[in-house]
């Protein structure tokens, strides 16, 4: 026992390492600038509008399936495929010419991404419940750090080193192989949260049997019979009662429909950026530079948002909606400039501001629920999210669709968030004028105040009971 704590010390450090590798692709921000080259000539329509939306479409198609397996399986096979699917995307950016291969490449980029919940959910099998919050940012601080690193080296090797597009990818290829090594080496979960609980309390009775050779053990609890009562459908019944919650269904609702606007916007803004000032044209193309500078400020930004004190329970909509406003600007002002400094520095903002407001969400949610519980919403969220992304892929961008242009798609973005916008600062108004209207209510000052003691003791969380008797936090 007394090396316990040494032991999971160097599997965090080893995982967060790994974090780190996995992201060093610094030929990633140059994709869309060599798809429109010489080299591949792709037209800008193939590329918007037949390439890029496969991306949407691969990763809602193998989302719940590599959900699912990541718990069965103990995340590793699934960091496994996940290192084997970015070989396969820089060996078809080397080697692929046609329409068909690159469609593949954005296929093994959903795969990708869906198996971001297999490095999520991986660290915390290493520690203590006690330890969740700190290992967590160790493990996002590392991918950050990953991904501004990657950004910074494959800017400076484009802009200083003279490198061309091709050679940036053999880099890539480089350093995701060494990604596969890494995750090979990986040590191996015991136990997971849906299918594998099991694992520990076998533990537990092996090391009573060590402790107590020959003597009584305790009676291990009734196999669960059938999957109707497995712990995966307990917590999806659990989700009836979840919705119930205001406070978390509301940050349940940003974390669908904002994020589906936010990854959109990702997806095609480099598109934007070669149509505002074409990288085939220009050796100054700074996409490099301009992911590393976002996602530093994004990282500035959410560390800040852990310091931000306000009653939520009010105030919650208000913020959203003056953020989301914000958004929808800048996407407005995107779509119609013709400086791509201007571009540059809008695509920033807009990044952050959707950082400051993840860790916000993630509290608001994750302080109410179990882990098991908390980990099924964010699943179902991140999943109605895509469905919603893919739609509007289809609508919007597919050729079988409107096949629009990428200035015509970010107008239907600024549509998108101004609607949000106006229907967040809708309910802020409706929830604000309801709290002050009650507060002057007759007879309310005492049923007011004895609820406002409540709400400020929320650090010290109570356990409440969910229809079928398992317990979740408020």
């Amino acid at each position: 026992q007394a090396k316990e704590p040494h032991t999971w010390n160097w599997s965090v450090i080893y995982l967060c390492f790994y974090g780190f590798m996995v992201q060093m692709k610094p030929g990633e921000p140059f994709i869309t600038p060599l798809l429109l080259s010489s080299e591949k000539n792709f037209t800008k329509q193939e590329v918007t509008n037949e390439i890029t939306p496969v991306l949407s479409y691969s990763y809602m198609a193998v989302l719940v399936p590599v959900f699912l397996l990541t718990d069965y399986v103990r995340y590793k096979p699934v960091l496994i495929l996940q290192s084997l699917s970015h070989i396969s995307i820089w060996l078809i950016l080397l080697l692929g010419t046609s329409l068909l291969q690159m469609q593949f490449m954005e296929f093994f980029y959903g795969i990708t991404m869906a198996a971001r919940v297999a490095y999520s959910s991986y660290i915390f099998s290493l520690v203590t419940p006690a330890l969740y919050q700190r290992v967590a940012s160790y493990s996002r601080s590392s991918v950050l750090m990953g991904v501004f690193t990657s950004s910074v080296l494959g800017q400076l090797c484009f802009s200083v080193g003279g490198v061309d597009y091709s050679t940036l990818c053999k880099i890539s290829l480089g350093f995701v192989i060494f990604g596969l090594c890494l995750s090979i080496c990986l040590p191996w979960p015991k136990s997971s949260l849906f299918f594998n609980r099991v694992a520990k309390e076998k533990a537990a009775l092996d090391e009573l049997d060590k402790m107590n050779p020959g003597g009584p053990l305790p009676i291990p609890a009734a196999p669960v019979s059938g999957w109707r009562n497995s712990v995966f459908i307990q917590m999806l019944k659990e989700l009836l009662h979840v919705v119930k919650m205001p406070q978390l269904r509301l940050w349940s609702l940003w974390w669908i429909f904002n994020s589906a606007g936010y990854y959109l916007m990702v997806y095609y803004v480099h598109i934007l950026w070669n149509e505002v000032y074409p990288g085939v044209e220009n050796r100054k193309v700074y996409n490099g530079g301009v992911d590393a500078a976002s996602t530093l400020l994004g990282a500035i930004v959410s560390f800040a948002a852990g310091f931000v004190k306000i009653r939520w329970k009010l105030w919650s909509e208000l913020v959203i909606g003056i953020i989301t406003g914000i958004q929808a600007a800048l996407l407005l002002l995107m779509t119609t400039t013709s400086n791509i400094w201007v571009c540059y520095v809008a695509y920033a903002l807009f990044r952050s501001s959707y950082q400051f407001l993840v860790p916000i969400a993630i509290f608001q949610i994750a302080s109410s629920l179990t882990k098991e519980l908390c980990a099924l919403v964010f699943g179902v969220n991140t999943f109605l999210s895509t469905i919603l992304k893919t739609i509007i892929t289809i609508i919007v961008s597919d050729k079988r669709g409107l096949g629009m242009a990428v200035h015509s798609q970010f107008l239907v973005y600024f549509g998108y968030f101004t609607l949000l916008t106006i229907a967040y600062f809708g309910s802020a108004a409706y929830v604000i004028i309801k709290h002050f209207r009650n507060e002057r209510g007759d007879g309310s000052t005492e049923e007011n105040g004895a609820t406002e003691l409540r709400s400020t003791q929320t650090d010290i969380p109570e356990v409440d009971r969910l229809a079928n008797g398992c317990s979740v936090k408020v």
